[in-house]
């Protein structure tokens, strides 16, 4: 089992924790940012965080993993590896997230949802969604970092995180670094 410490550790590491000012996927600006793909492009530390991941559900009879669109389906493939389960992925269909490509559950199949970066919890409110309208149970949600220090809810469904961020966010109207004149931070890779 990986300690909080040691996925820091990894994530700096591989340049995924970034300081700058970003624009996030849900409109907010931060002065942090966790770029995925600087560390699940390693695919011996992927396999490493998923089956730590895996490790806490374990004995919770997972049948399925599930993760969304882009990150969620390396987490999923390896997460489910690790389990010794099947791993599909959801996507969104003209804004709505679905199942596709022939992918589907069964009435009261159980379900782990994985994710990579959490900030408000919305992209994982709709795979819960989907899942329960498939008539599965999403027996909890494993996020690689929660960046909202605990504060996303999945309401009935539990969730746990290899490592959680107290991170700044700021409505683009509120943000301190804007006001600043701060510029934005171009994402992606660091060259690492």
């Amino acid at each position: 089992m990986m300690t909080q410490e040691e996925v820091r550790a990894l994530l700096v590491q591989t340049g995924a924790i970034m300081d700058g000012h970003f624009l996030l996927t849900s409109g907010l600006h931060s002065p942090h940012y966790v770029e995925k793909f600087n560390v699940l492009q390693h695919p011996e530390y992927t396999a490493q965080l998923c089956a730590a991941m895996a490790e806490k559900f374990k004995d919770a009879n997972i049948e399925t993993v599930v993760g969304p669109v882009t990150g969620g389906i390396l987490l999923a493939h390896e997460t489910g590896k690790s389990l010794e389960t099947r791993a599909i992925f959801t996507e969104r269909v003209d804004g709505k997230m679905t199942f596709r490509r022939g992918f589907s559950l069964r009435e009261g199949e159980r379900v782990l949802i994985v994710e990579d970066i959490v900030t408000t919890g919305g992209s994982i409110k709709e795979v819960i969604d989907v899942v329960k309208a498939a008539g599965a149970v999403p027996v909890a949600v494993s996020m690689l970092v929660d960046r909202s220090g605990g504060k996303a809810n999945f309401g009935d469904v539990p969730a746990t995180a290899l490592l959680t961020m107290e991170v700044e966010t700021y409505a683009p109207e509120n943000c301190p670094l804007c006001a600043k004149g701060i510029p934005m931070t171009k994402r992606g890779r660091t060259g690492k």
